[in-house]
């Protein structure tokens, strides 16, 4: 079972303290949600769980060990990370971008891929509804199908663990509904799945699980109609919250600005 965890997390910027003693545990089949204001430290948290920076105190864990103790050939196969807002700087066409994600495997992206990296992309695009885009330059593509193009970039790693940063803040609502979709897919194949996400309608919908982050720490953590419970939101967000039920799923909508 894939195990990916922080244990007394300390991360800052500066002399701000971001995340300050933070515990969590992630496993394999499920999604896991990332919530809370501006500057709760989402973002950050994932990058220390892609292993990208280094925590001030406290350790980031993968399979039980320091993740700088696994070598970075080993986590880039293991670990496909999707920053917010990612962007290429050349006009790649839409499939040399997603081709990008099979470079831990060893693919050789001067020559004609091998069967198993062509199909992995293939799939890839496939999943974001991506195929027409594929023999296009990104840089005449619109910001959501550059993210799409991105998301099928870290698919086509087929790797263990999927972080991603606001995945649909660049898409319209039906991309957006296609884009949880495809990551909730990725867990039920068995991989760790964390998304930070503004949405907490899709978080309810979504995610296995709900961490809500607030002024530094975990404000709640579990399914989401605890975790975002109108008591637990209103405090994390300065905002009074309204939750609708709708078939089944909780959807929270701020209703009032509190003083």
């Amino acid at each position: 079972m894939i195990r990916h965890s922080v244990r007394s997390l300390v991360c800052r910027h500066g002399a701000h303290t971001v995340l300050d003693g933070i515990d969590l545990a992630f496993a394999g089949g499920e999604v896991c949600a990332i919530v809370g204001p501006n500057g709760s430290g989402k973002t950050t948290l994932l990058r220390h769980l892609a292993g990208l920076d280094a925590p001030a105190a406290g350790e980031v864990m993968l399979d039980d060990r320091p993740i700088g103790s696994h070598d970075a050939a080993s986590r880039a196969r293991r670990i496909a990370w999707l920053p917010q807002g990612a962007a290429a700087y050349w006009p790649l066409f839409g499939r040399d971008l997603v081709a990008l994600g099979r470079l831990p495997h060893g693919a050789d992206l001067s020559r004609p891929l091998a069967a198993a990296d062509a199909d992995a992309v293939r799939r890839a695009l496939e999943r974001v509804d991506g195929a027409a885009l594929a023999g296009r330059t990104i840089d005449a593509l619109s910001q959501g199908e550059r993210a799409r193009l991105m998301l099928a970039r870290a698919l086509a790693t087929e790797a263990e663990i999927v972080l991603a940063d606001e995945p649909v803040a660049s898409l319209d609502p039906a991309y957006s509904l296609d884009a949880m979709a495809v990551l909730r897919d990725e867990a039920r194949r068995g991989a760790c799945v964390v998304v930070s996400l503004h949405d907490l309608g899709l978080a309810a919908r979504f995610a296995d699980r709900v961490v809500v982050l607030a002024s530094g720490r975990v404000a709640a953590d579990g399914p989401a109609a605890s975790a975002l419970s109108v008591e637990v939101i209103d405090a994390a967000y300065g905002v009074g919250f309204r939750n609708l039920l709708i078939d089944g799923i909780i959807q929270p909508v701020a209703w009032s600005r509190q003083p």
